[in-house]
């Protein structure tokens, strides 16, 4: 499976990791994830990390990871795997985690790496203290699995008897951990026999289960009223200029926008031709005026500062005066003329020039010998807004409203081209930096 199709899975297939009592760990797309492990362990590692990425299957990234073997790879690409590790421990709901860390147990799974994440989320995660008193029974097999029955036990023995800082217990438990001042207490809680407090144990809902302590991707709120100004910094600012307000303050506020937008993505070394839909429907009316026309030149402004080379084919009129009818088709072949790596159509989707036309000149690039990937990428009003049927079907398709889904578009788009891949790697590692620098800051300490 190839690395777009991959991630939509990733970012579509939302069934959840079960373990029935006495039965066999139910993972439906076990398959896909060893492949395309076995492919390329550290890039299928840092899909995890792609925004849109559903919860249980980031969980089903870290089962498969933690699963595996590290023979054979070198050091770079284990502490990679160790820190994205640590990074989906704290990022995924506990619970999510928990189910993990038993999947594990069932398959018999334990390699060193795999006990140092175990043990460092069953007695250092922010939450453990909560998570034991909630799913002490479920926490106690994780870390006797982890260490081994005996030696947990053992380990267990000597903190009850004041045992904390003997050669034994560095030996066999303190040396996995970075903050080993934190264990006694957590193993005396875990071998504890007092019940659990009612209604705590069995309550997937608590927030102790669901709330993860690291933000993977940032919270979006959509506004009750959606309005042509509510899409994003840059769209905001565009809508205002094409609206007449003071352009000198208007493009120096643009400036600043497009600055911090772009320095969140990697330089793209390759050229990418985008198709840019500016008929009248583009530009709208009413609350909509100017909203689809305004988010999709902001998504043509931050690809000319990411790309090396964006060559730009506009169809009706322009991005200041939207006019005419929509010809996507004749577009996508003058974009082809400038032997581009990637050819992205944005629309609204509204193709009302010669309608089919673009699915025909579609359908006939591959007899013609035209191999370089064309995708659509819908411009919607909202994330809610009922699309027209695309113009052509067999395009890839992806829709964005918002100035925080262009994380989520490139990824996507650069993903379908070959000089794509070394981007998106890229890319993910930087987010990995910064969750884990967040991650720092959240649990002082507990660097991997």
């Amino acid at each position: 499976m190839d690395t777009p199709t991959l991630l939509d899975h990733l970012r579509t297939h939302d069934t959840a990791l079960t373990l029935p009592r006495g039965g066999t760990l139910r993972w439906d797309d076990a398959d896909l994830h060893r492949a395309a492990h076995r492919r390329d362990p550290e890039g299928y590692a840092l899909l995890a990390l792609a925004p849109g990425v559903l919860p249980w299957q980031r969980a089903r990234v870290l089962l498969r990871i933690l699963e595996a073997t590290q023979a054979g790879l070198d050091e770079p690409a284990r502490a990679v795997l160790a820190r994205l590790a640590r990074v989906l421990t704290l990022g995924l709901p506990p619970g999510h985690v928990i189910t993990v860390l038993l999947a594990l147990r069932r398959l018999r799974a334990n390699h060193k790496h795999t006990t140092r994440t175990a043990l460092r989320f069953v007695l250092e995660h922010p939450g453990a203290d909560a998570l034991i008193a909630a799913r002490r029974p479920a926490l106690l097999d994780c870390f006797e699995h982890a260490l081994g029955t005996a030696t947990a036990r053992g380990c267990a023995r000597r903190i009850a008897d004041g045992d904390t800082t003997s050669d034994y217990l560095r030996r066999r438990l303190l040396r996995f951990l970075t903050t080993p001042r934190t264990a006694p207490a957590r193993v005396r809680a875990l071998y504890a026999t007092a019940p659990t407090p009612d209604g705590t144990a069995d309550d997937p809902a608590g927030p102790a289960l669901t709330e993860p302590a690291l933000t993977l991707d940032a919270p979006r709120t959509r506004p009750a009223t959606a309005t042509a100004t509510d899409r994003g910094d840059i769209a905001a600012t565009l809508v205002h200029l094409y609206r007449g307000g003071p352009a000198a303050a208007l493009y120096e506020a643009l400036g600043r926008h497009l600055d911090e937008a772009a320095a969140a993505f990697p330089r793209f070394p390759g050229t990418i031709a985008l198709v840019l839909d500016a008929s009248a429907s583009m530009r709208g009316h009413g609350a909509r005026e100017w909203a689809l026309m305004s988010q999709a030149a902001a998504l043509r402004m931050v690809l000319s500062e990411v790309c090396d080379r964006l060559e730009v084919v506009e169809t009706g009129g322009d991005e200041r005066a939207p006019r005419g009818a929509t010809d996507l088709a004749t577009g996508v072949l003058d974009a082809l003329g400038a032997d581009p790596d990637l050819v992205a159509v944005v629309s609204d989707g509204h193709e009302n020039l010669f309608p089919g036309d673009l699915a025909r000149v579609i359908a006939t690039l591959p007899a013609a010998g035209v191999t370089t990937p064309v995708v659509f990428c819908h411009a919607a009003f909202t994330a809610d807004d009922p699309t027209p049927p695309p113009p052509a079907p067999s395009l890839p398709r992806r829709a964005f409203w918002h100035q925080d889904d262009f994380a989520d578009l490139l990824s996507w788009m650069l993903g379908h081209c070959a000089a794509g891949a070394p981007w998106l790697r890229a890319f993910l590692h930087t987010r990995l930096d910064d969750l884990d620098r967040r991650a720092d800051a959240l649990t002082p300490g507990l660097a991997a």
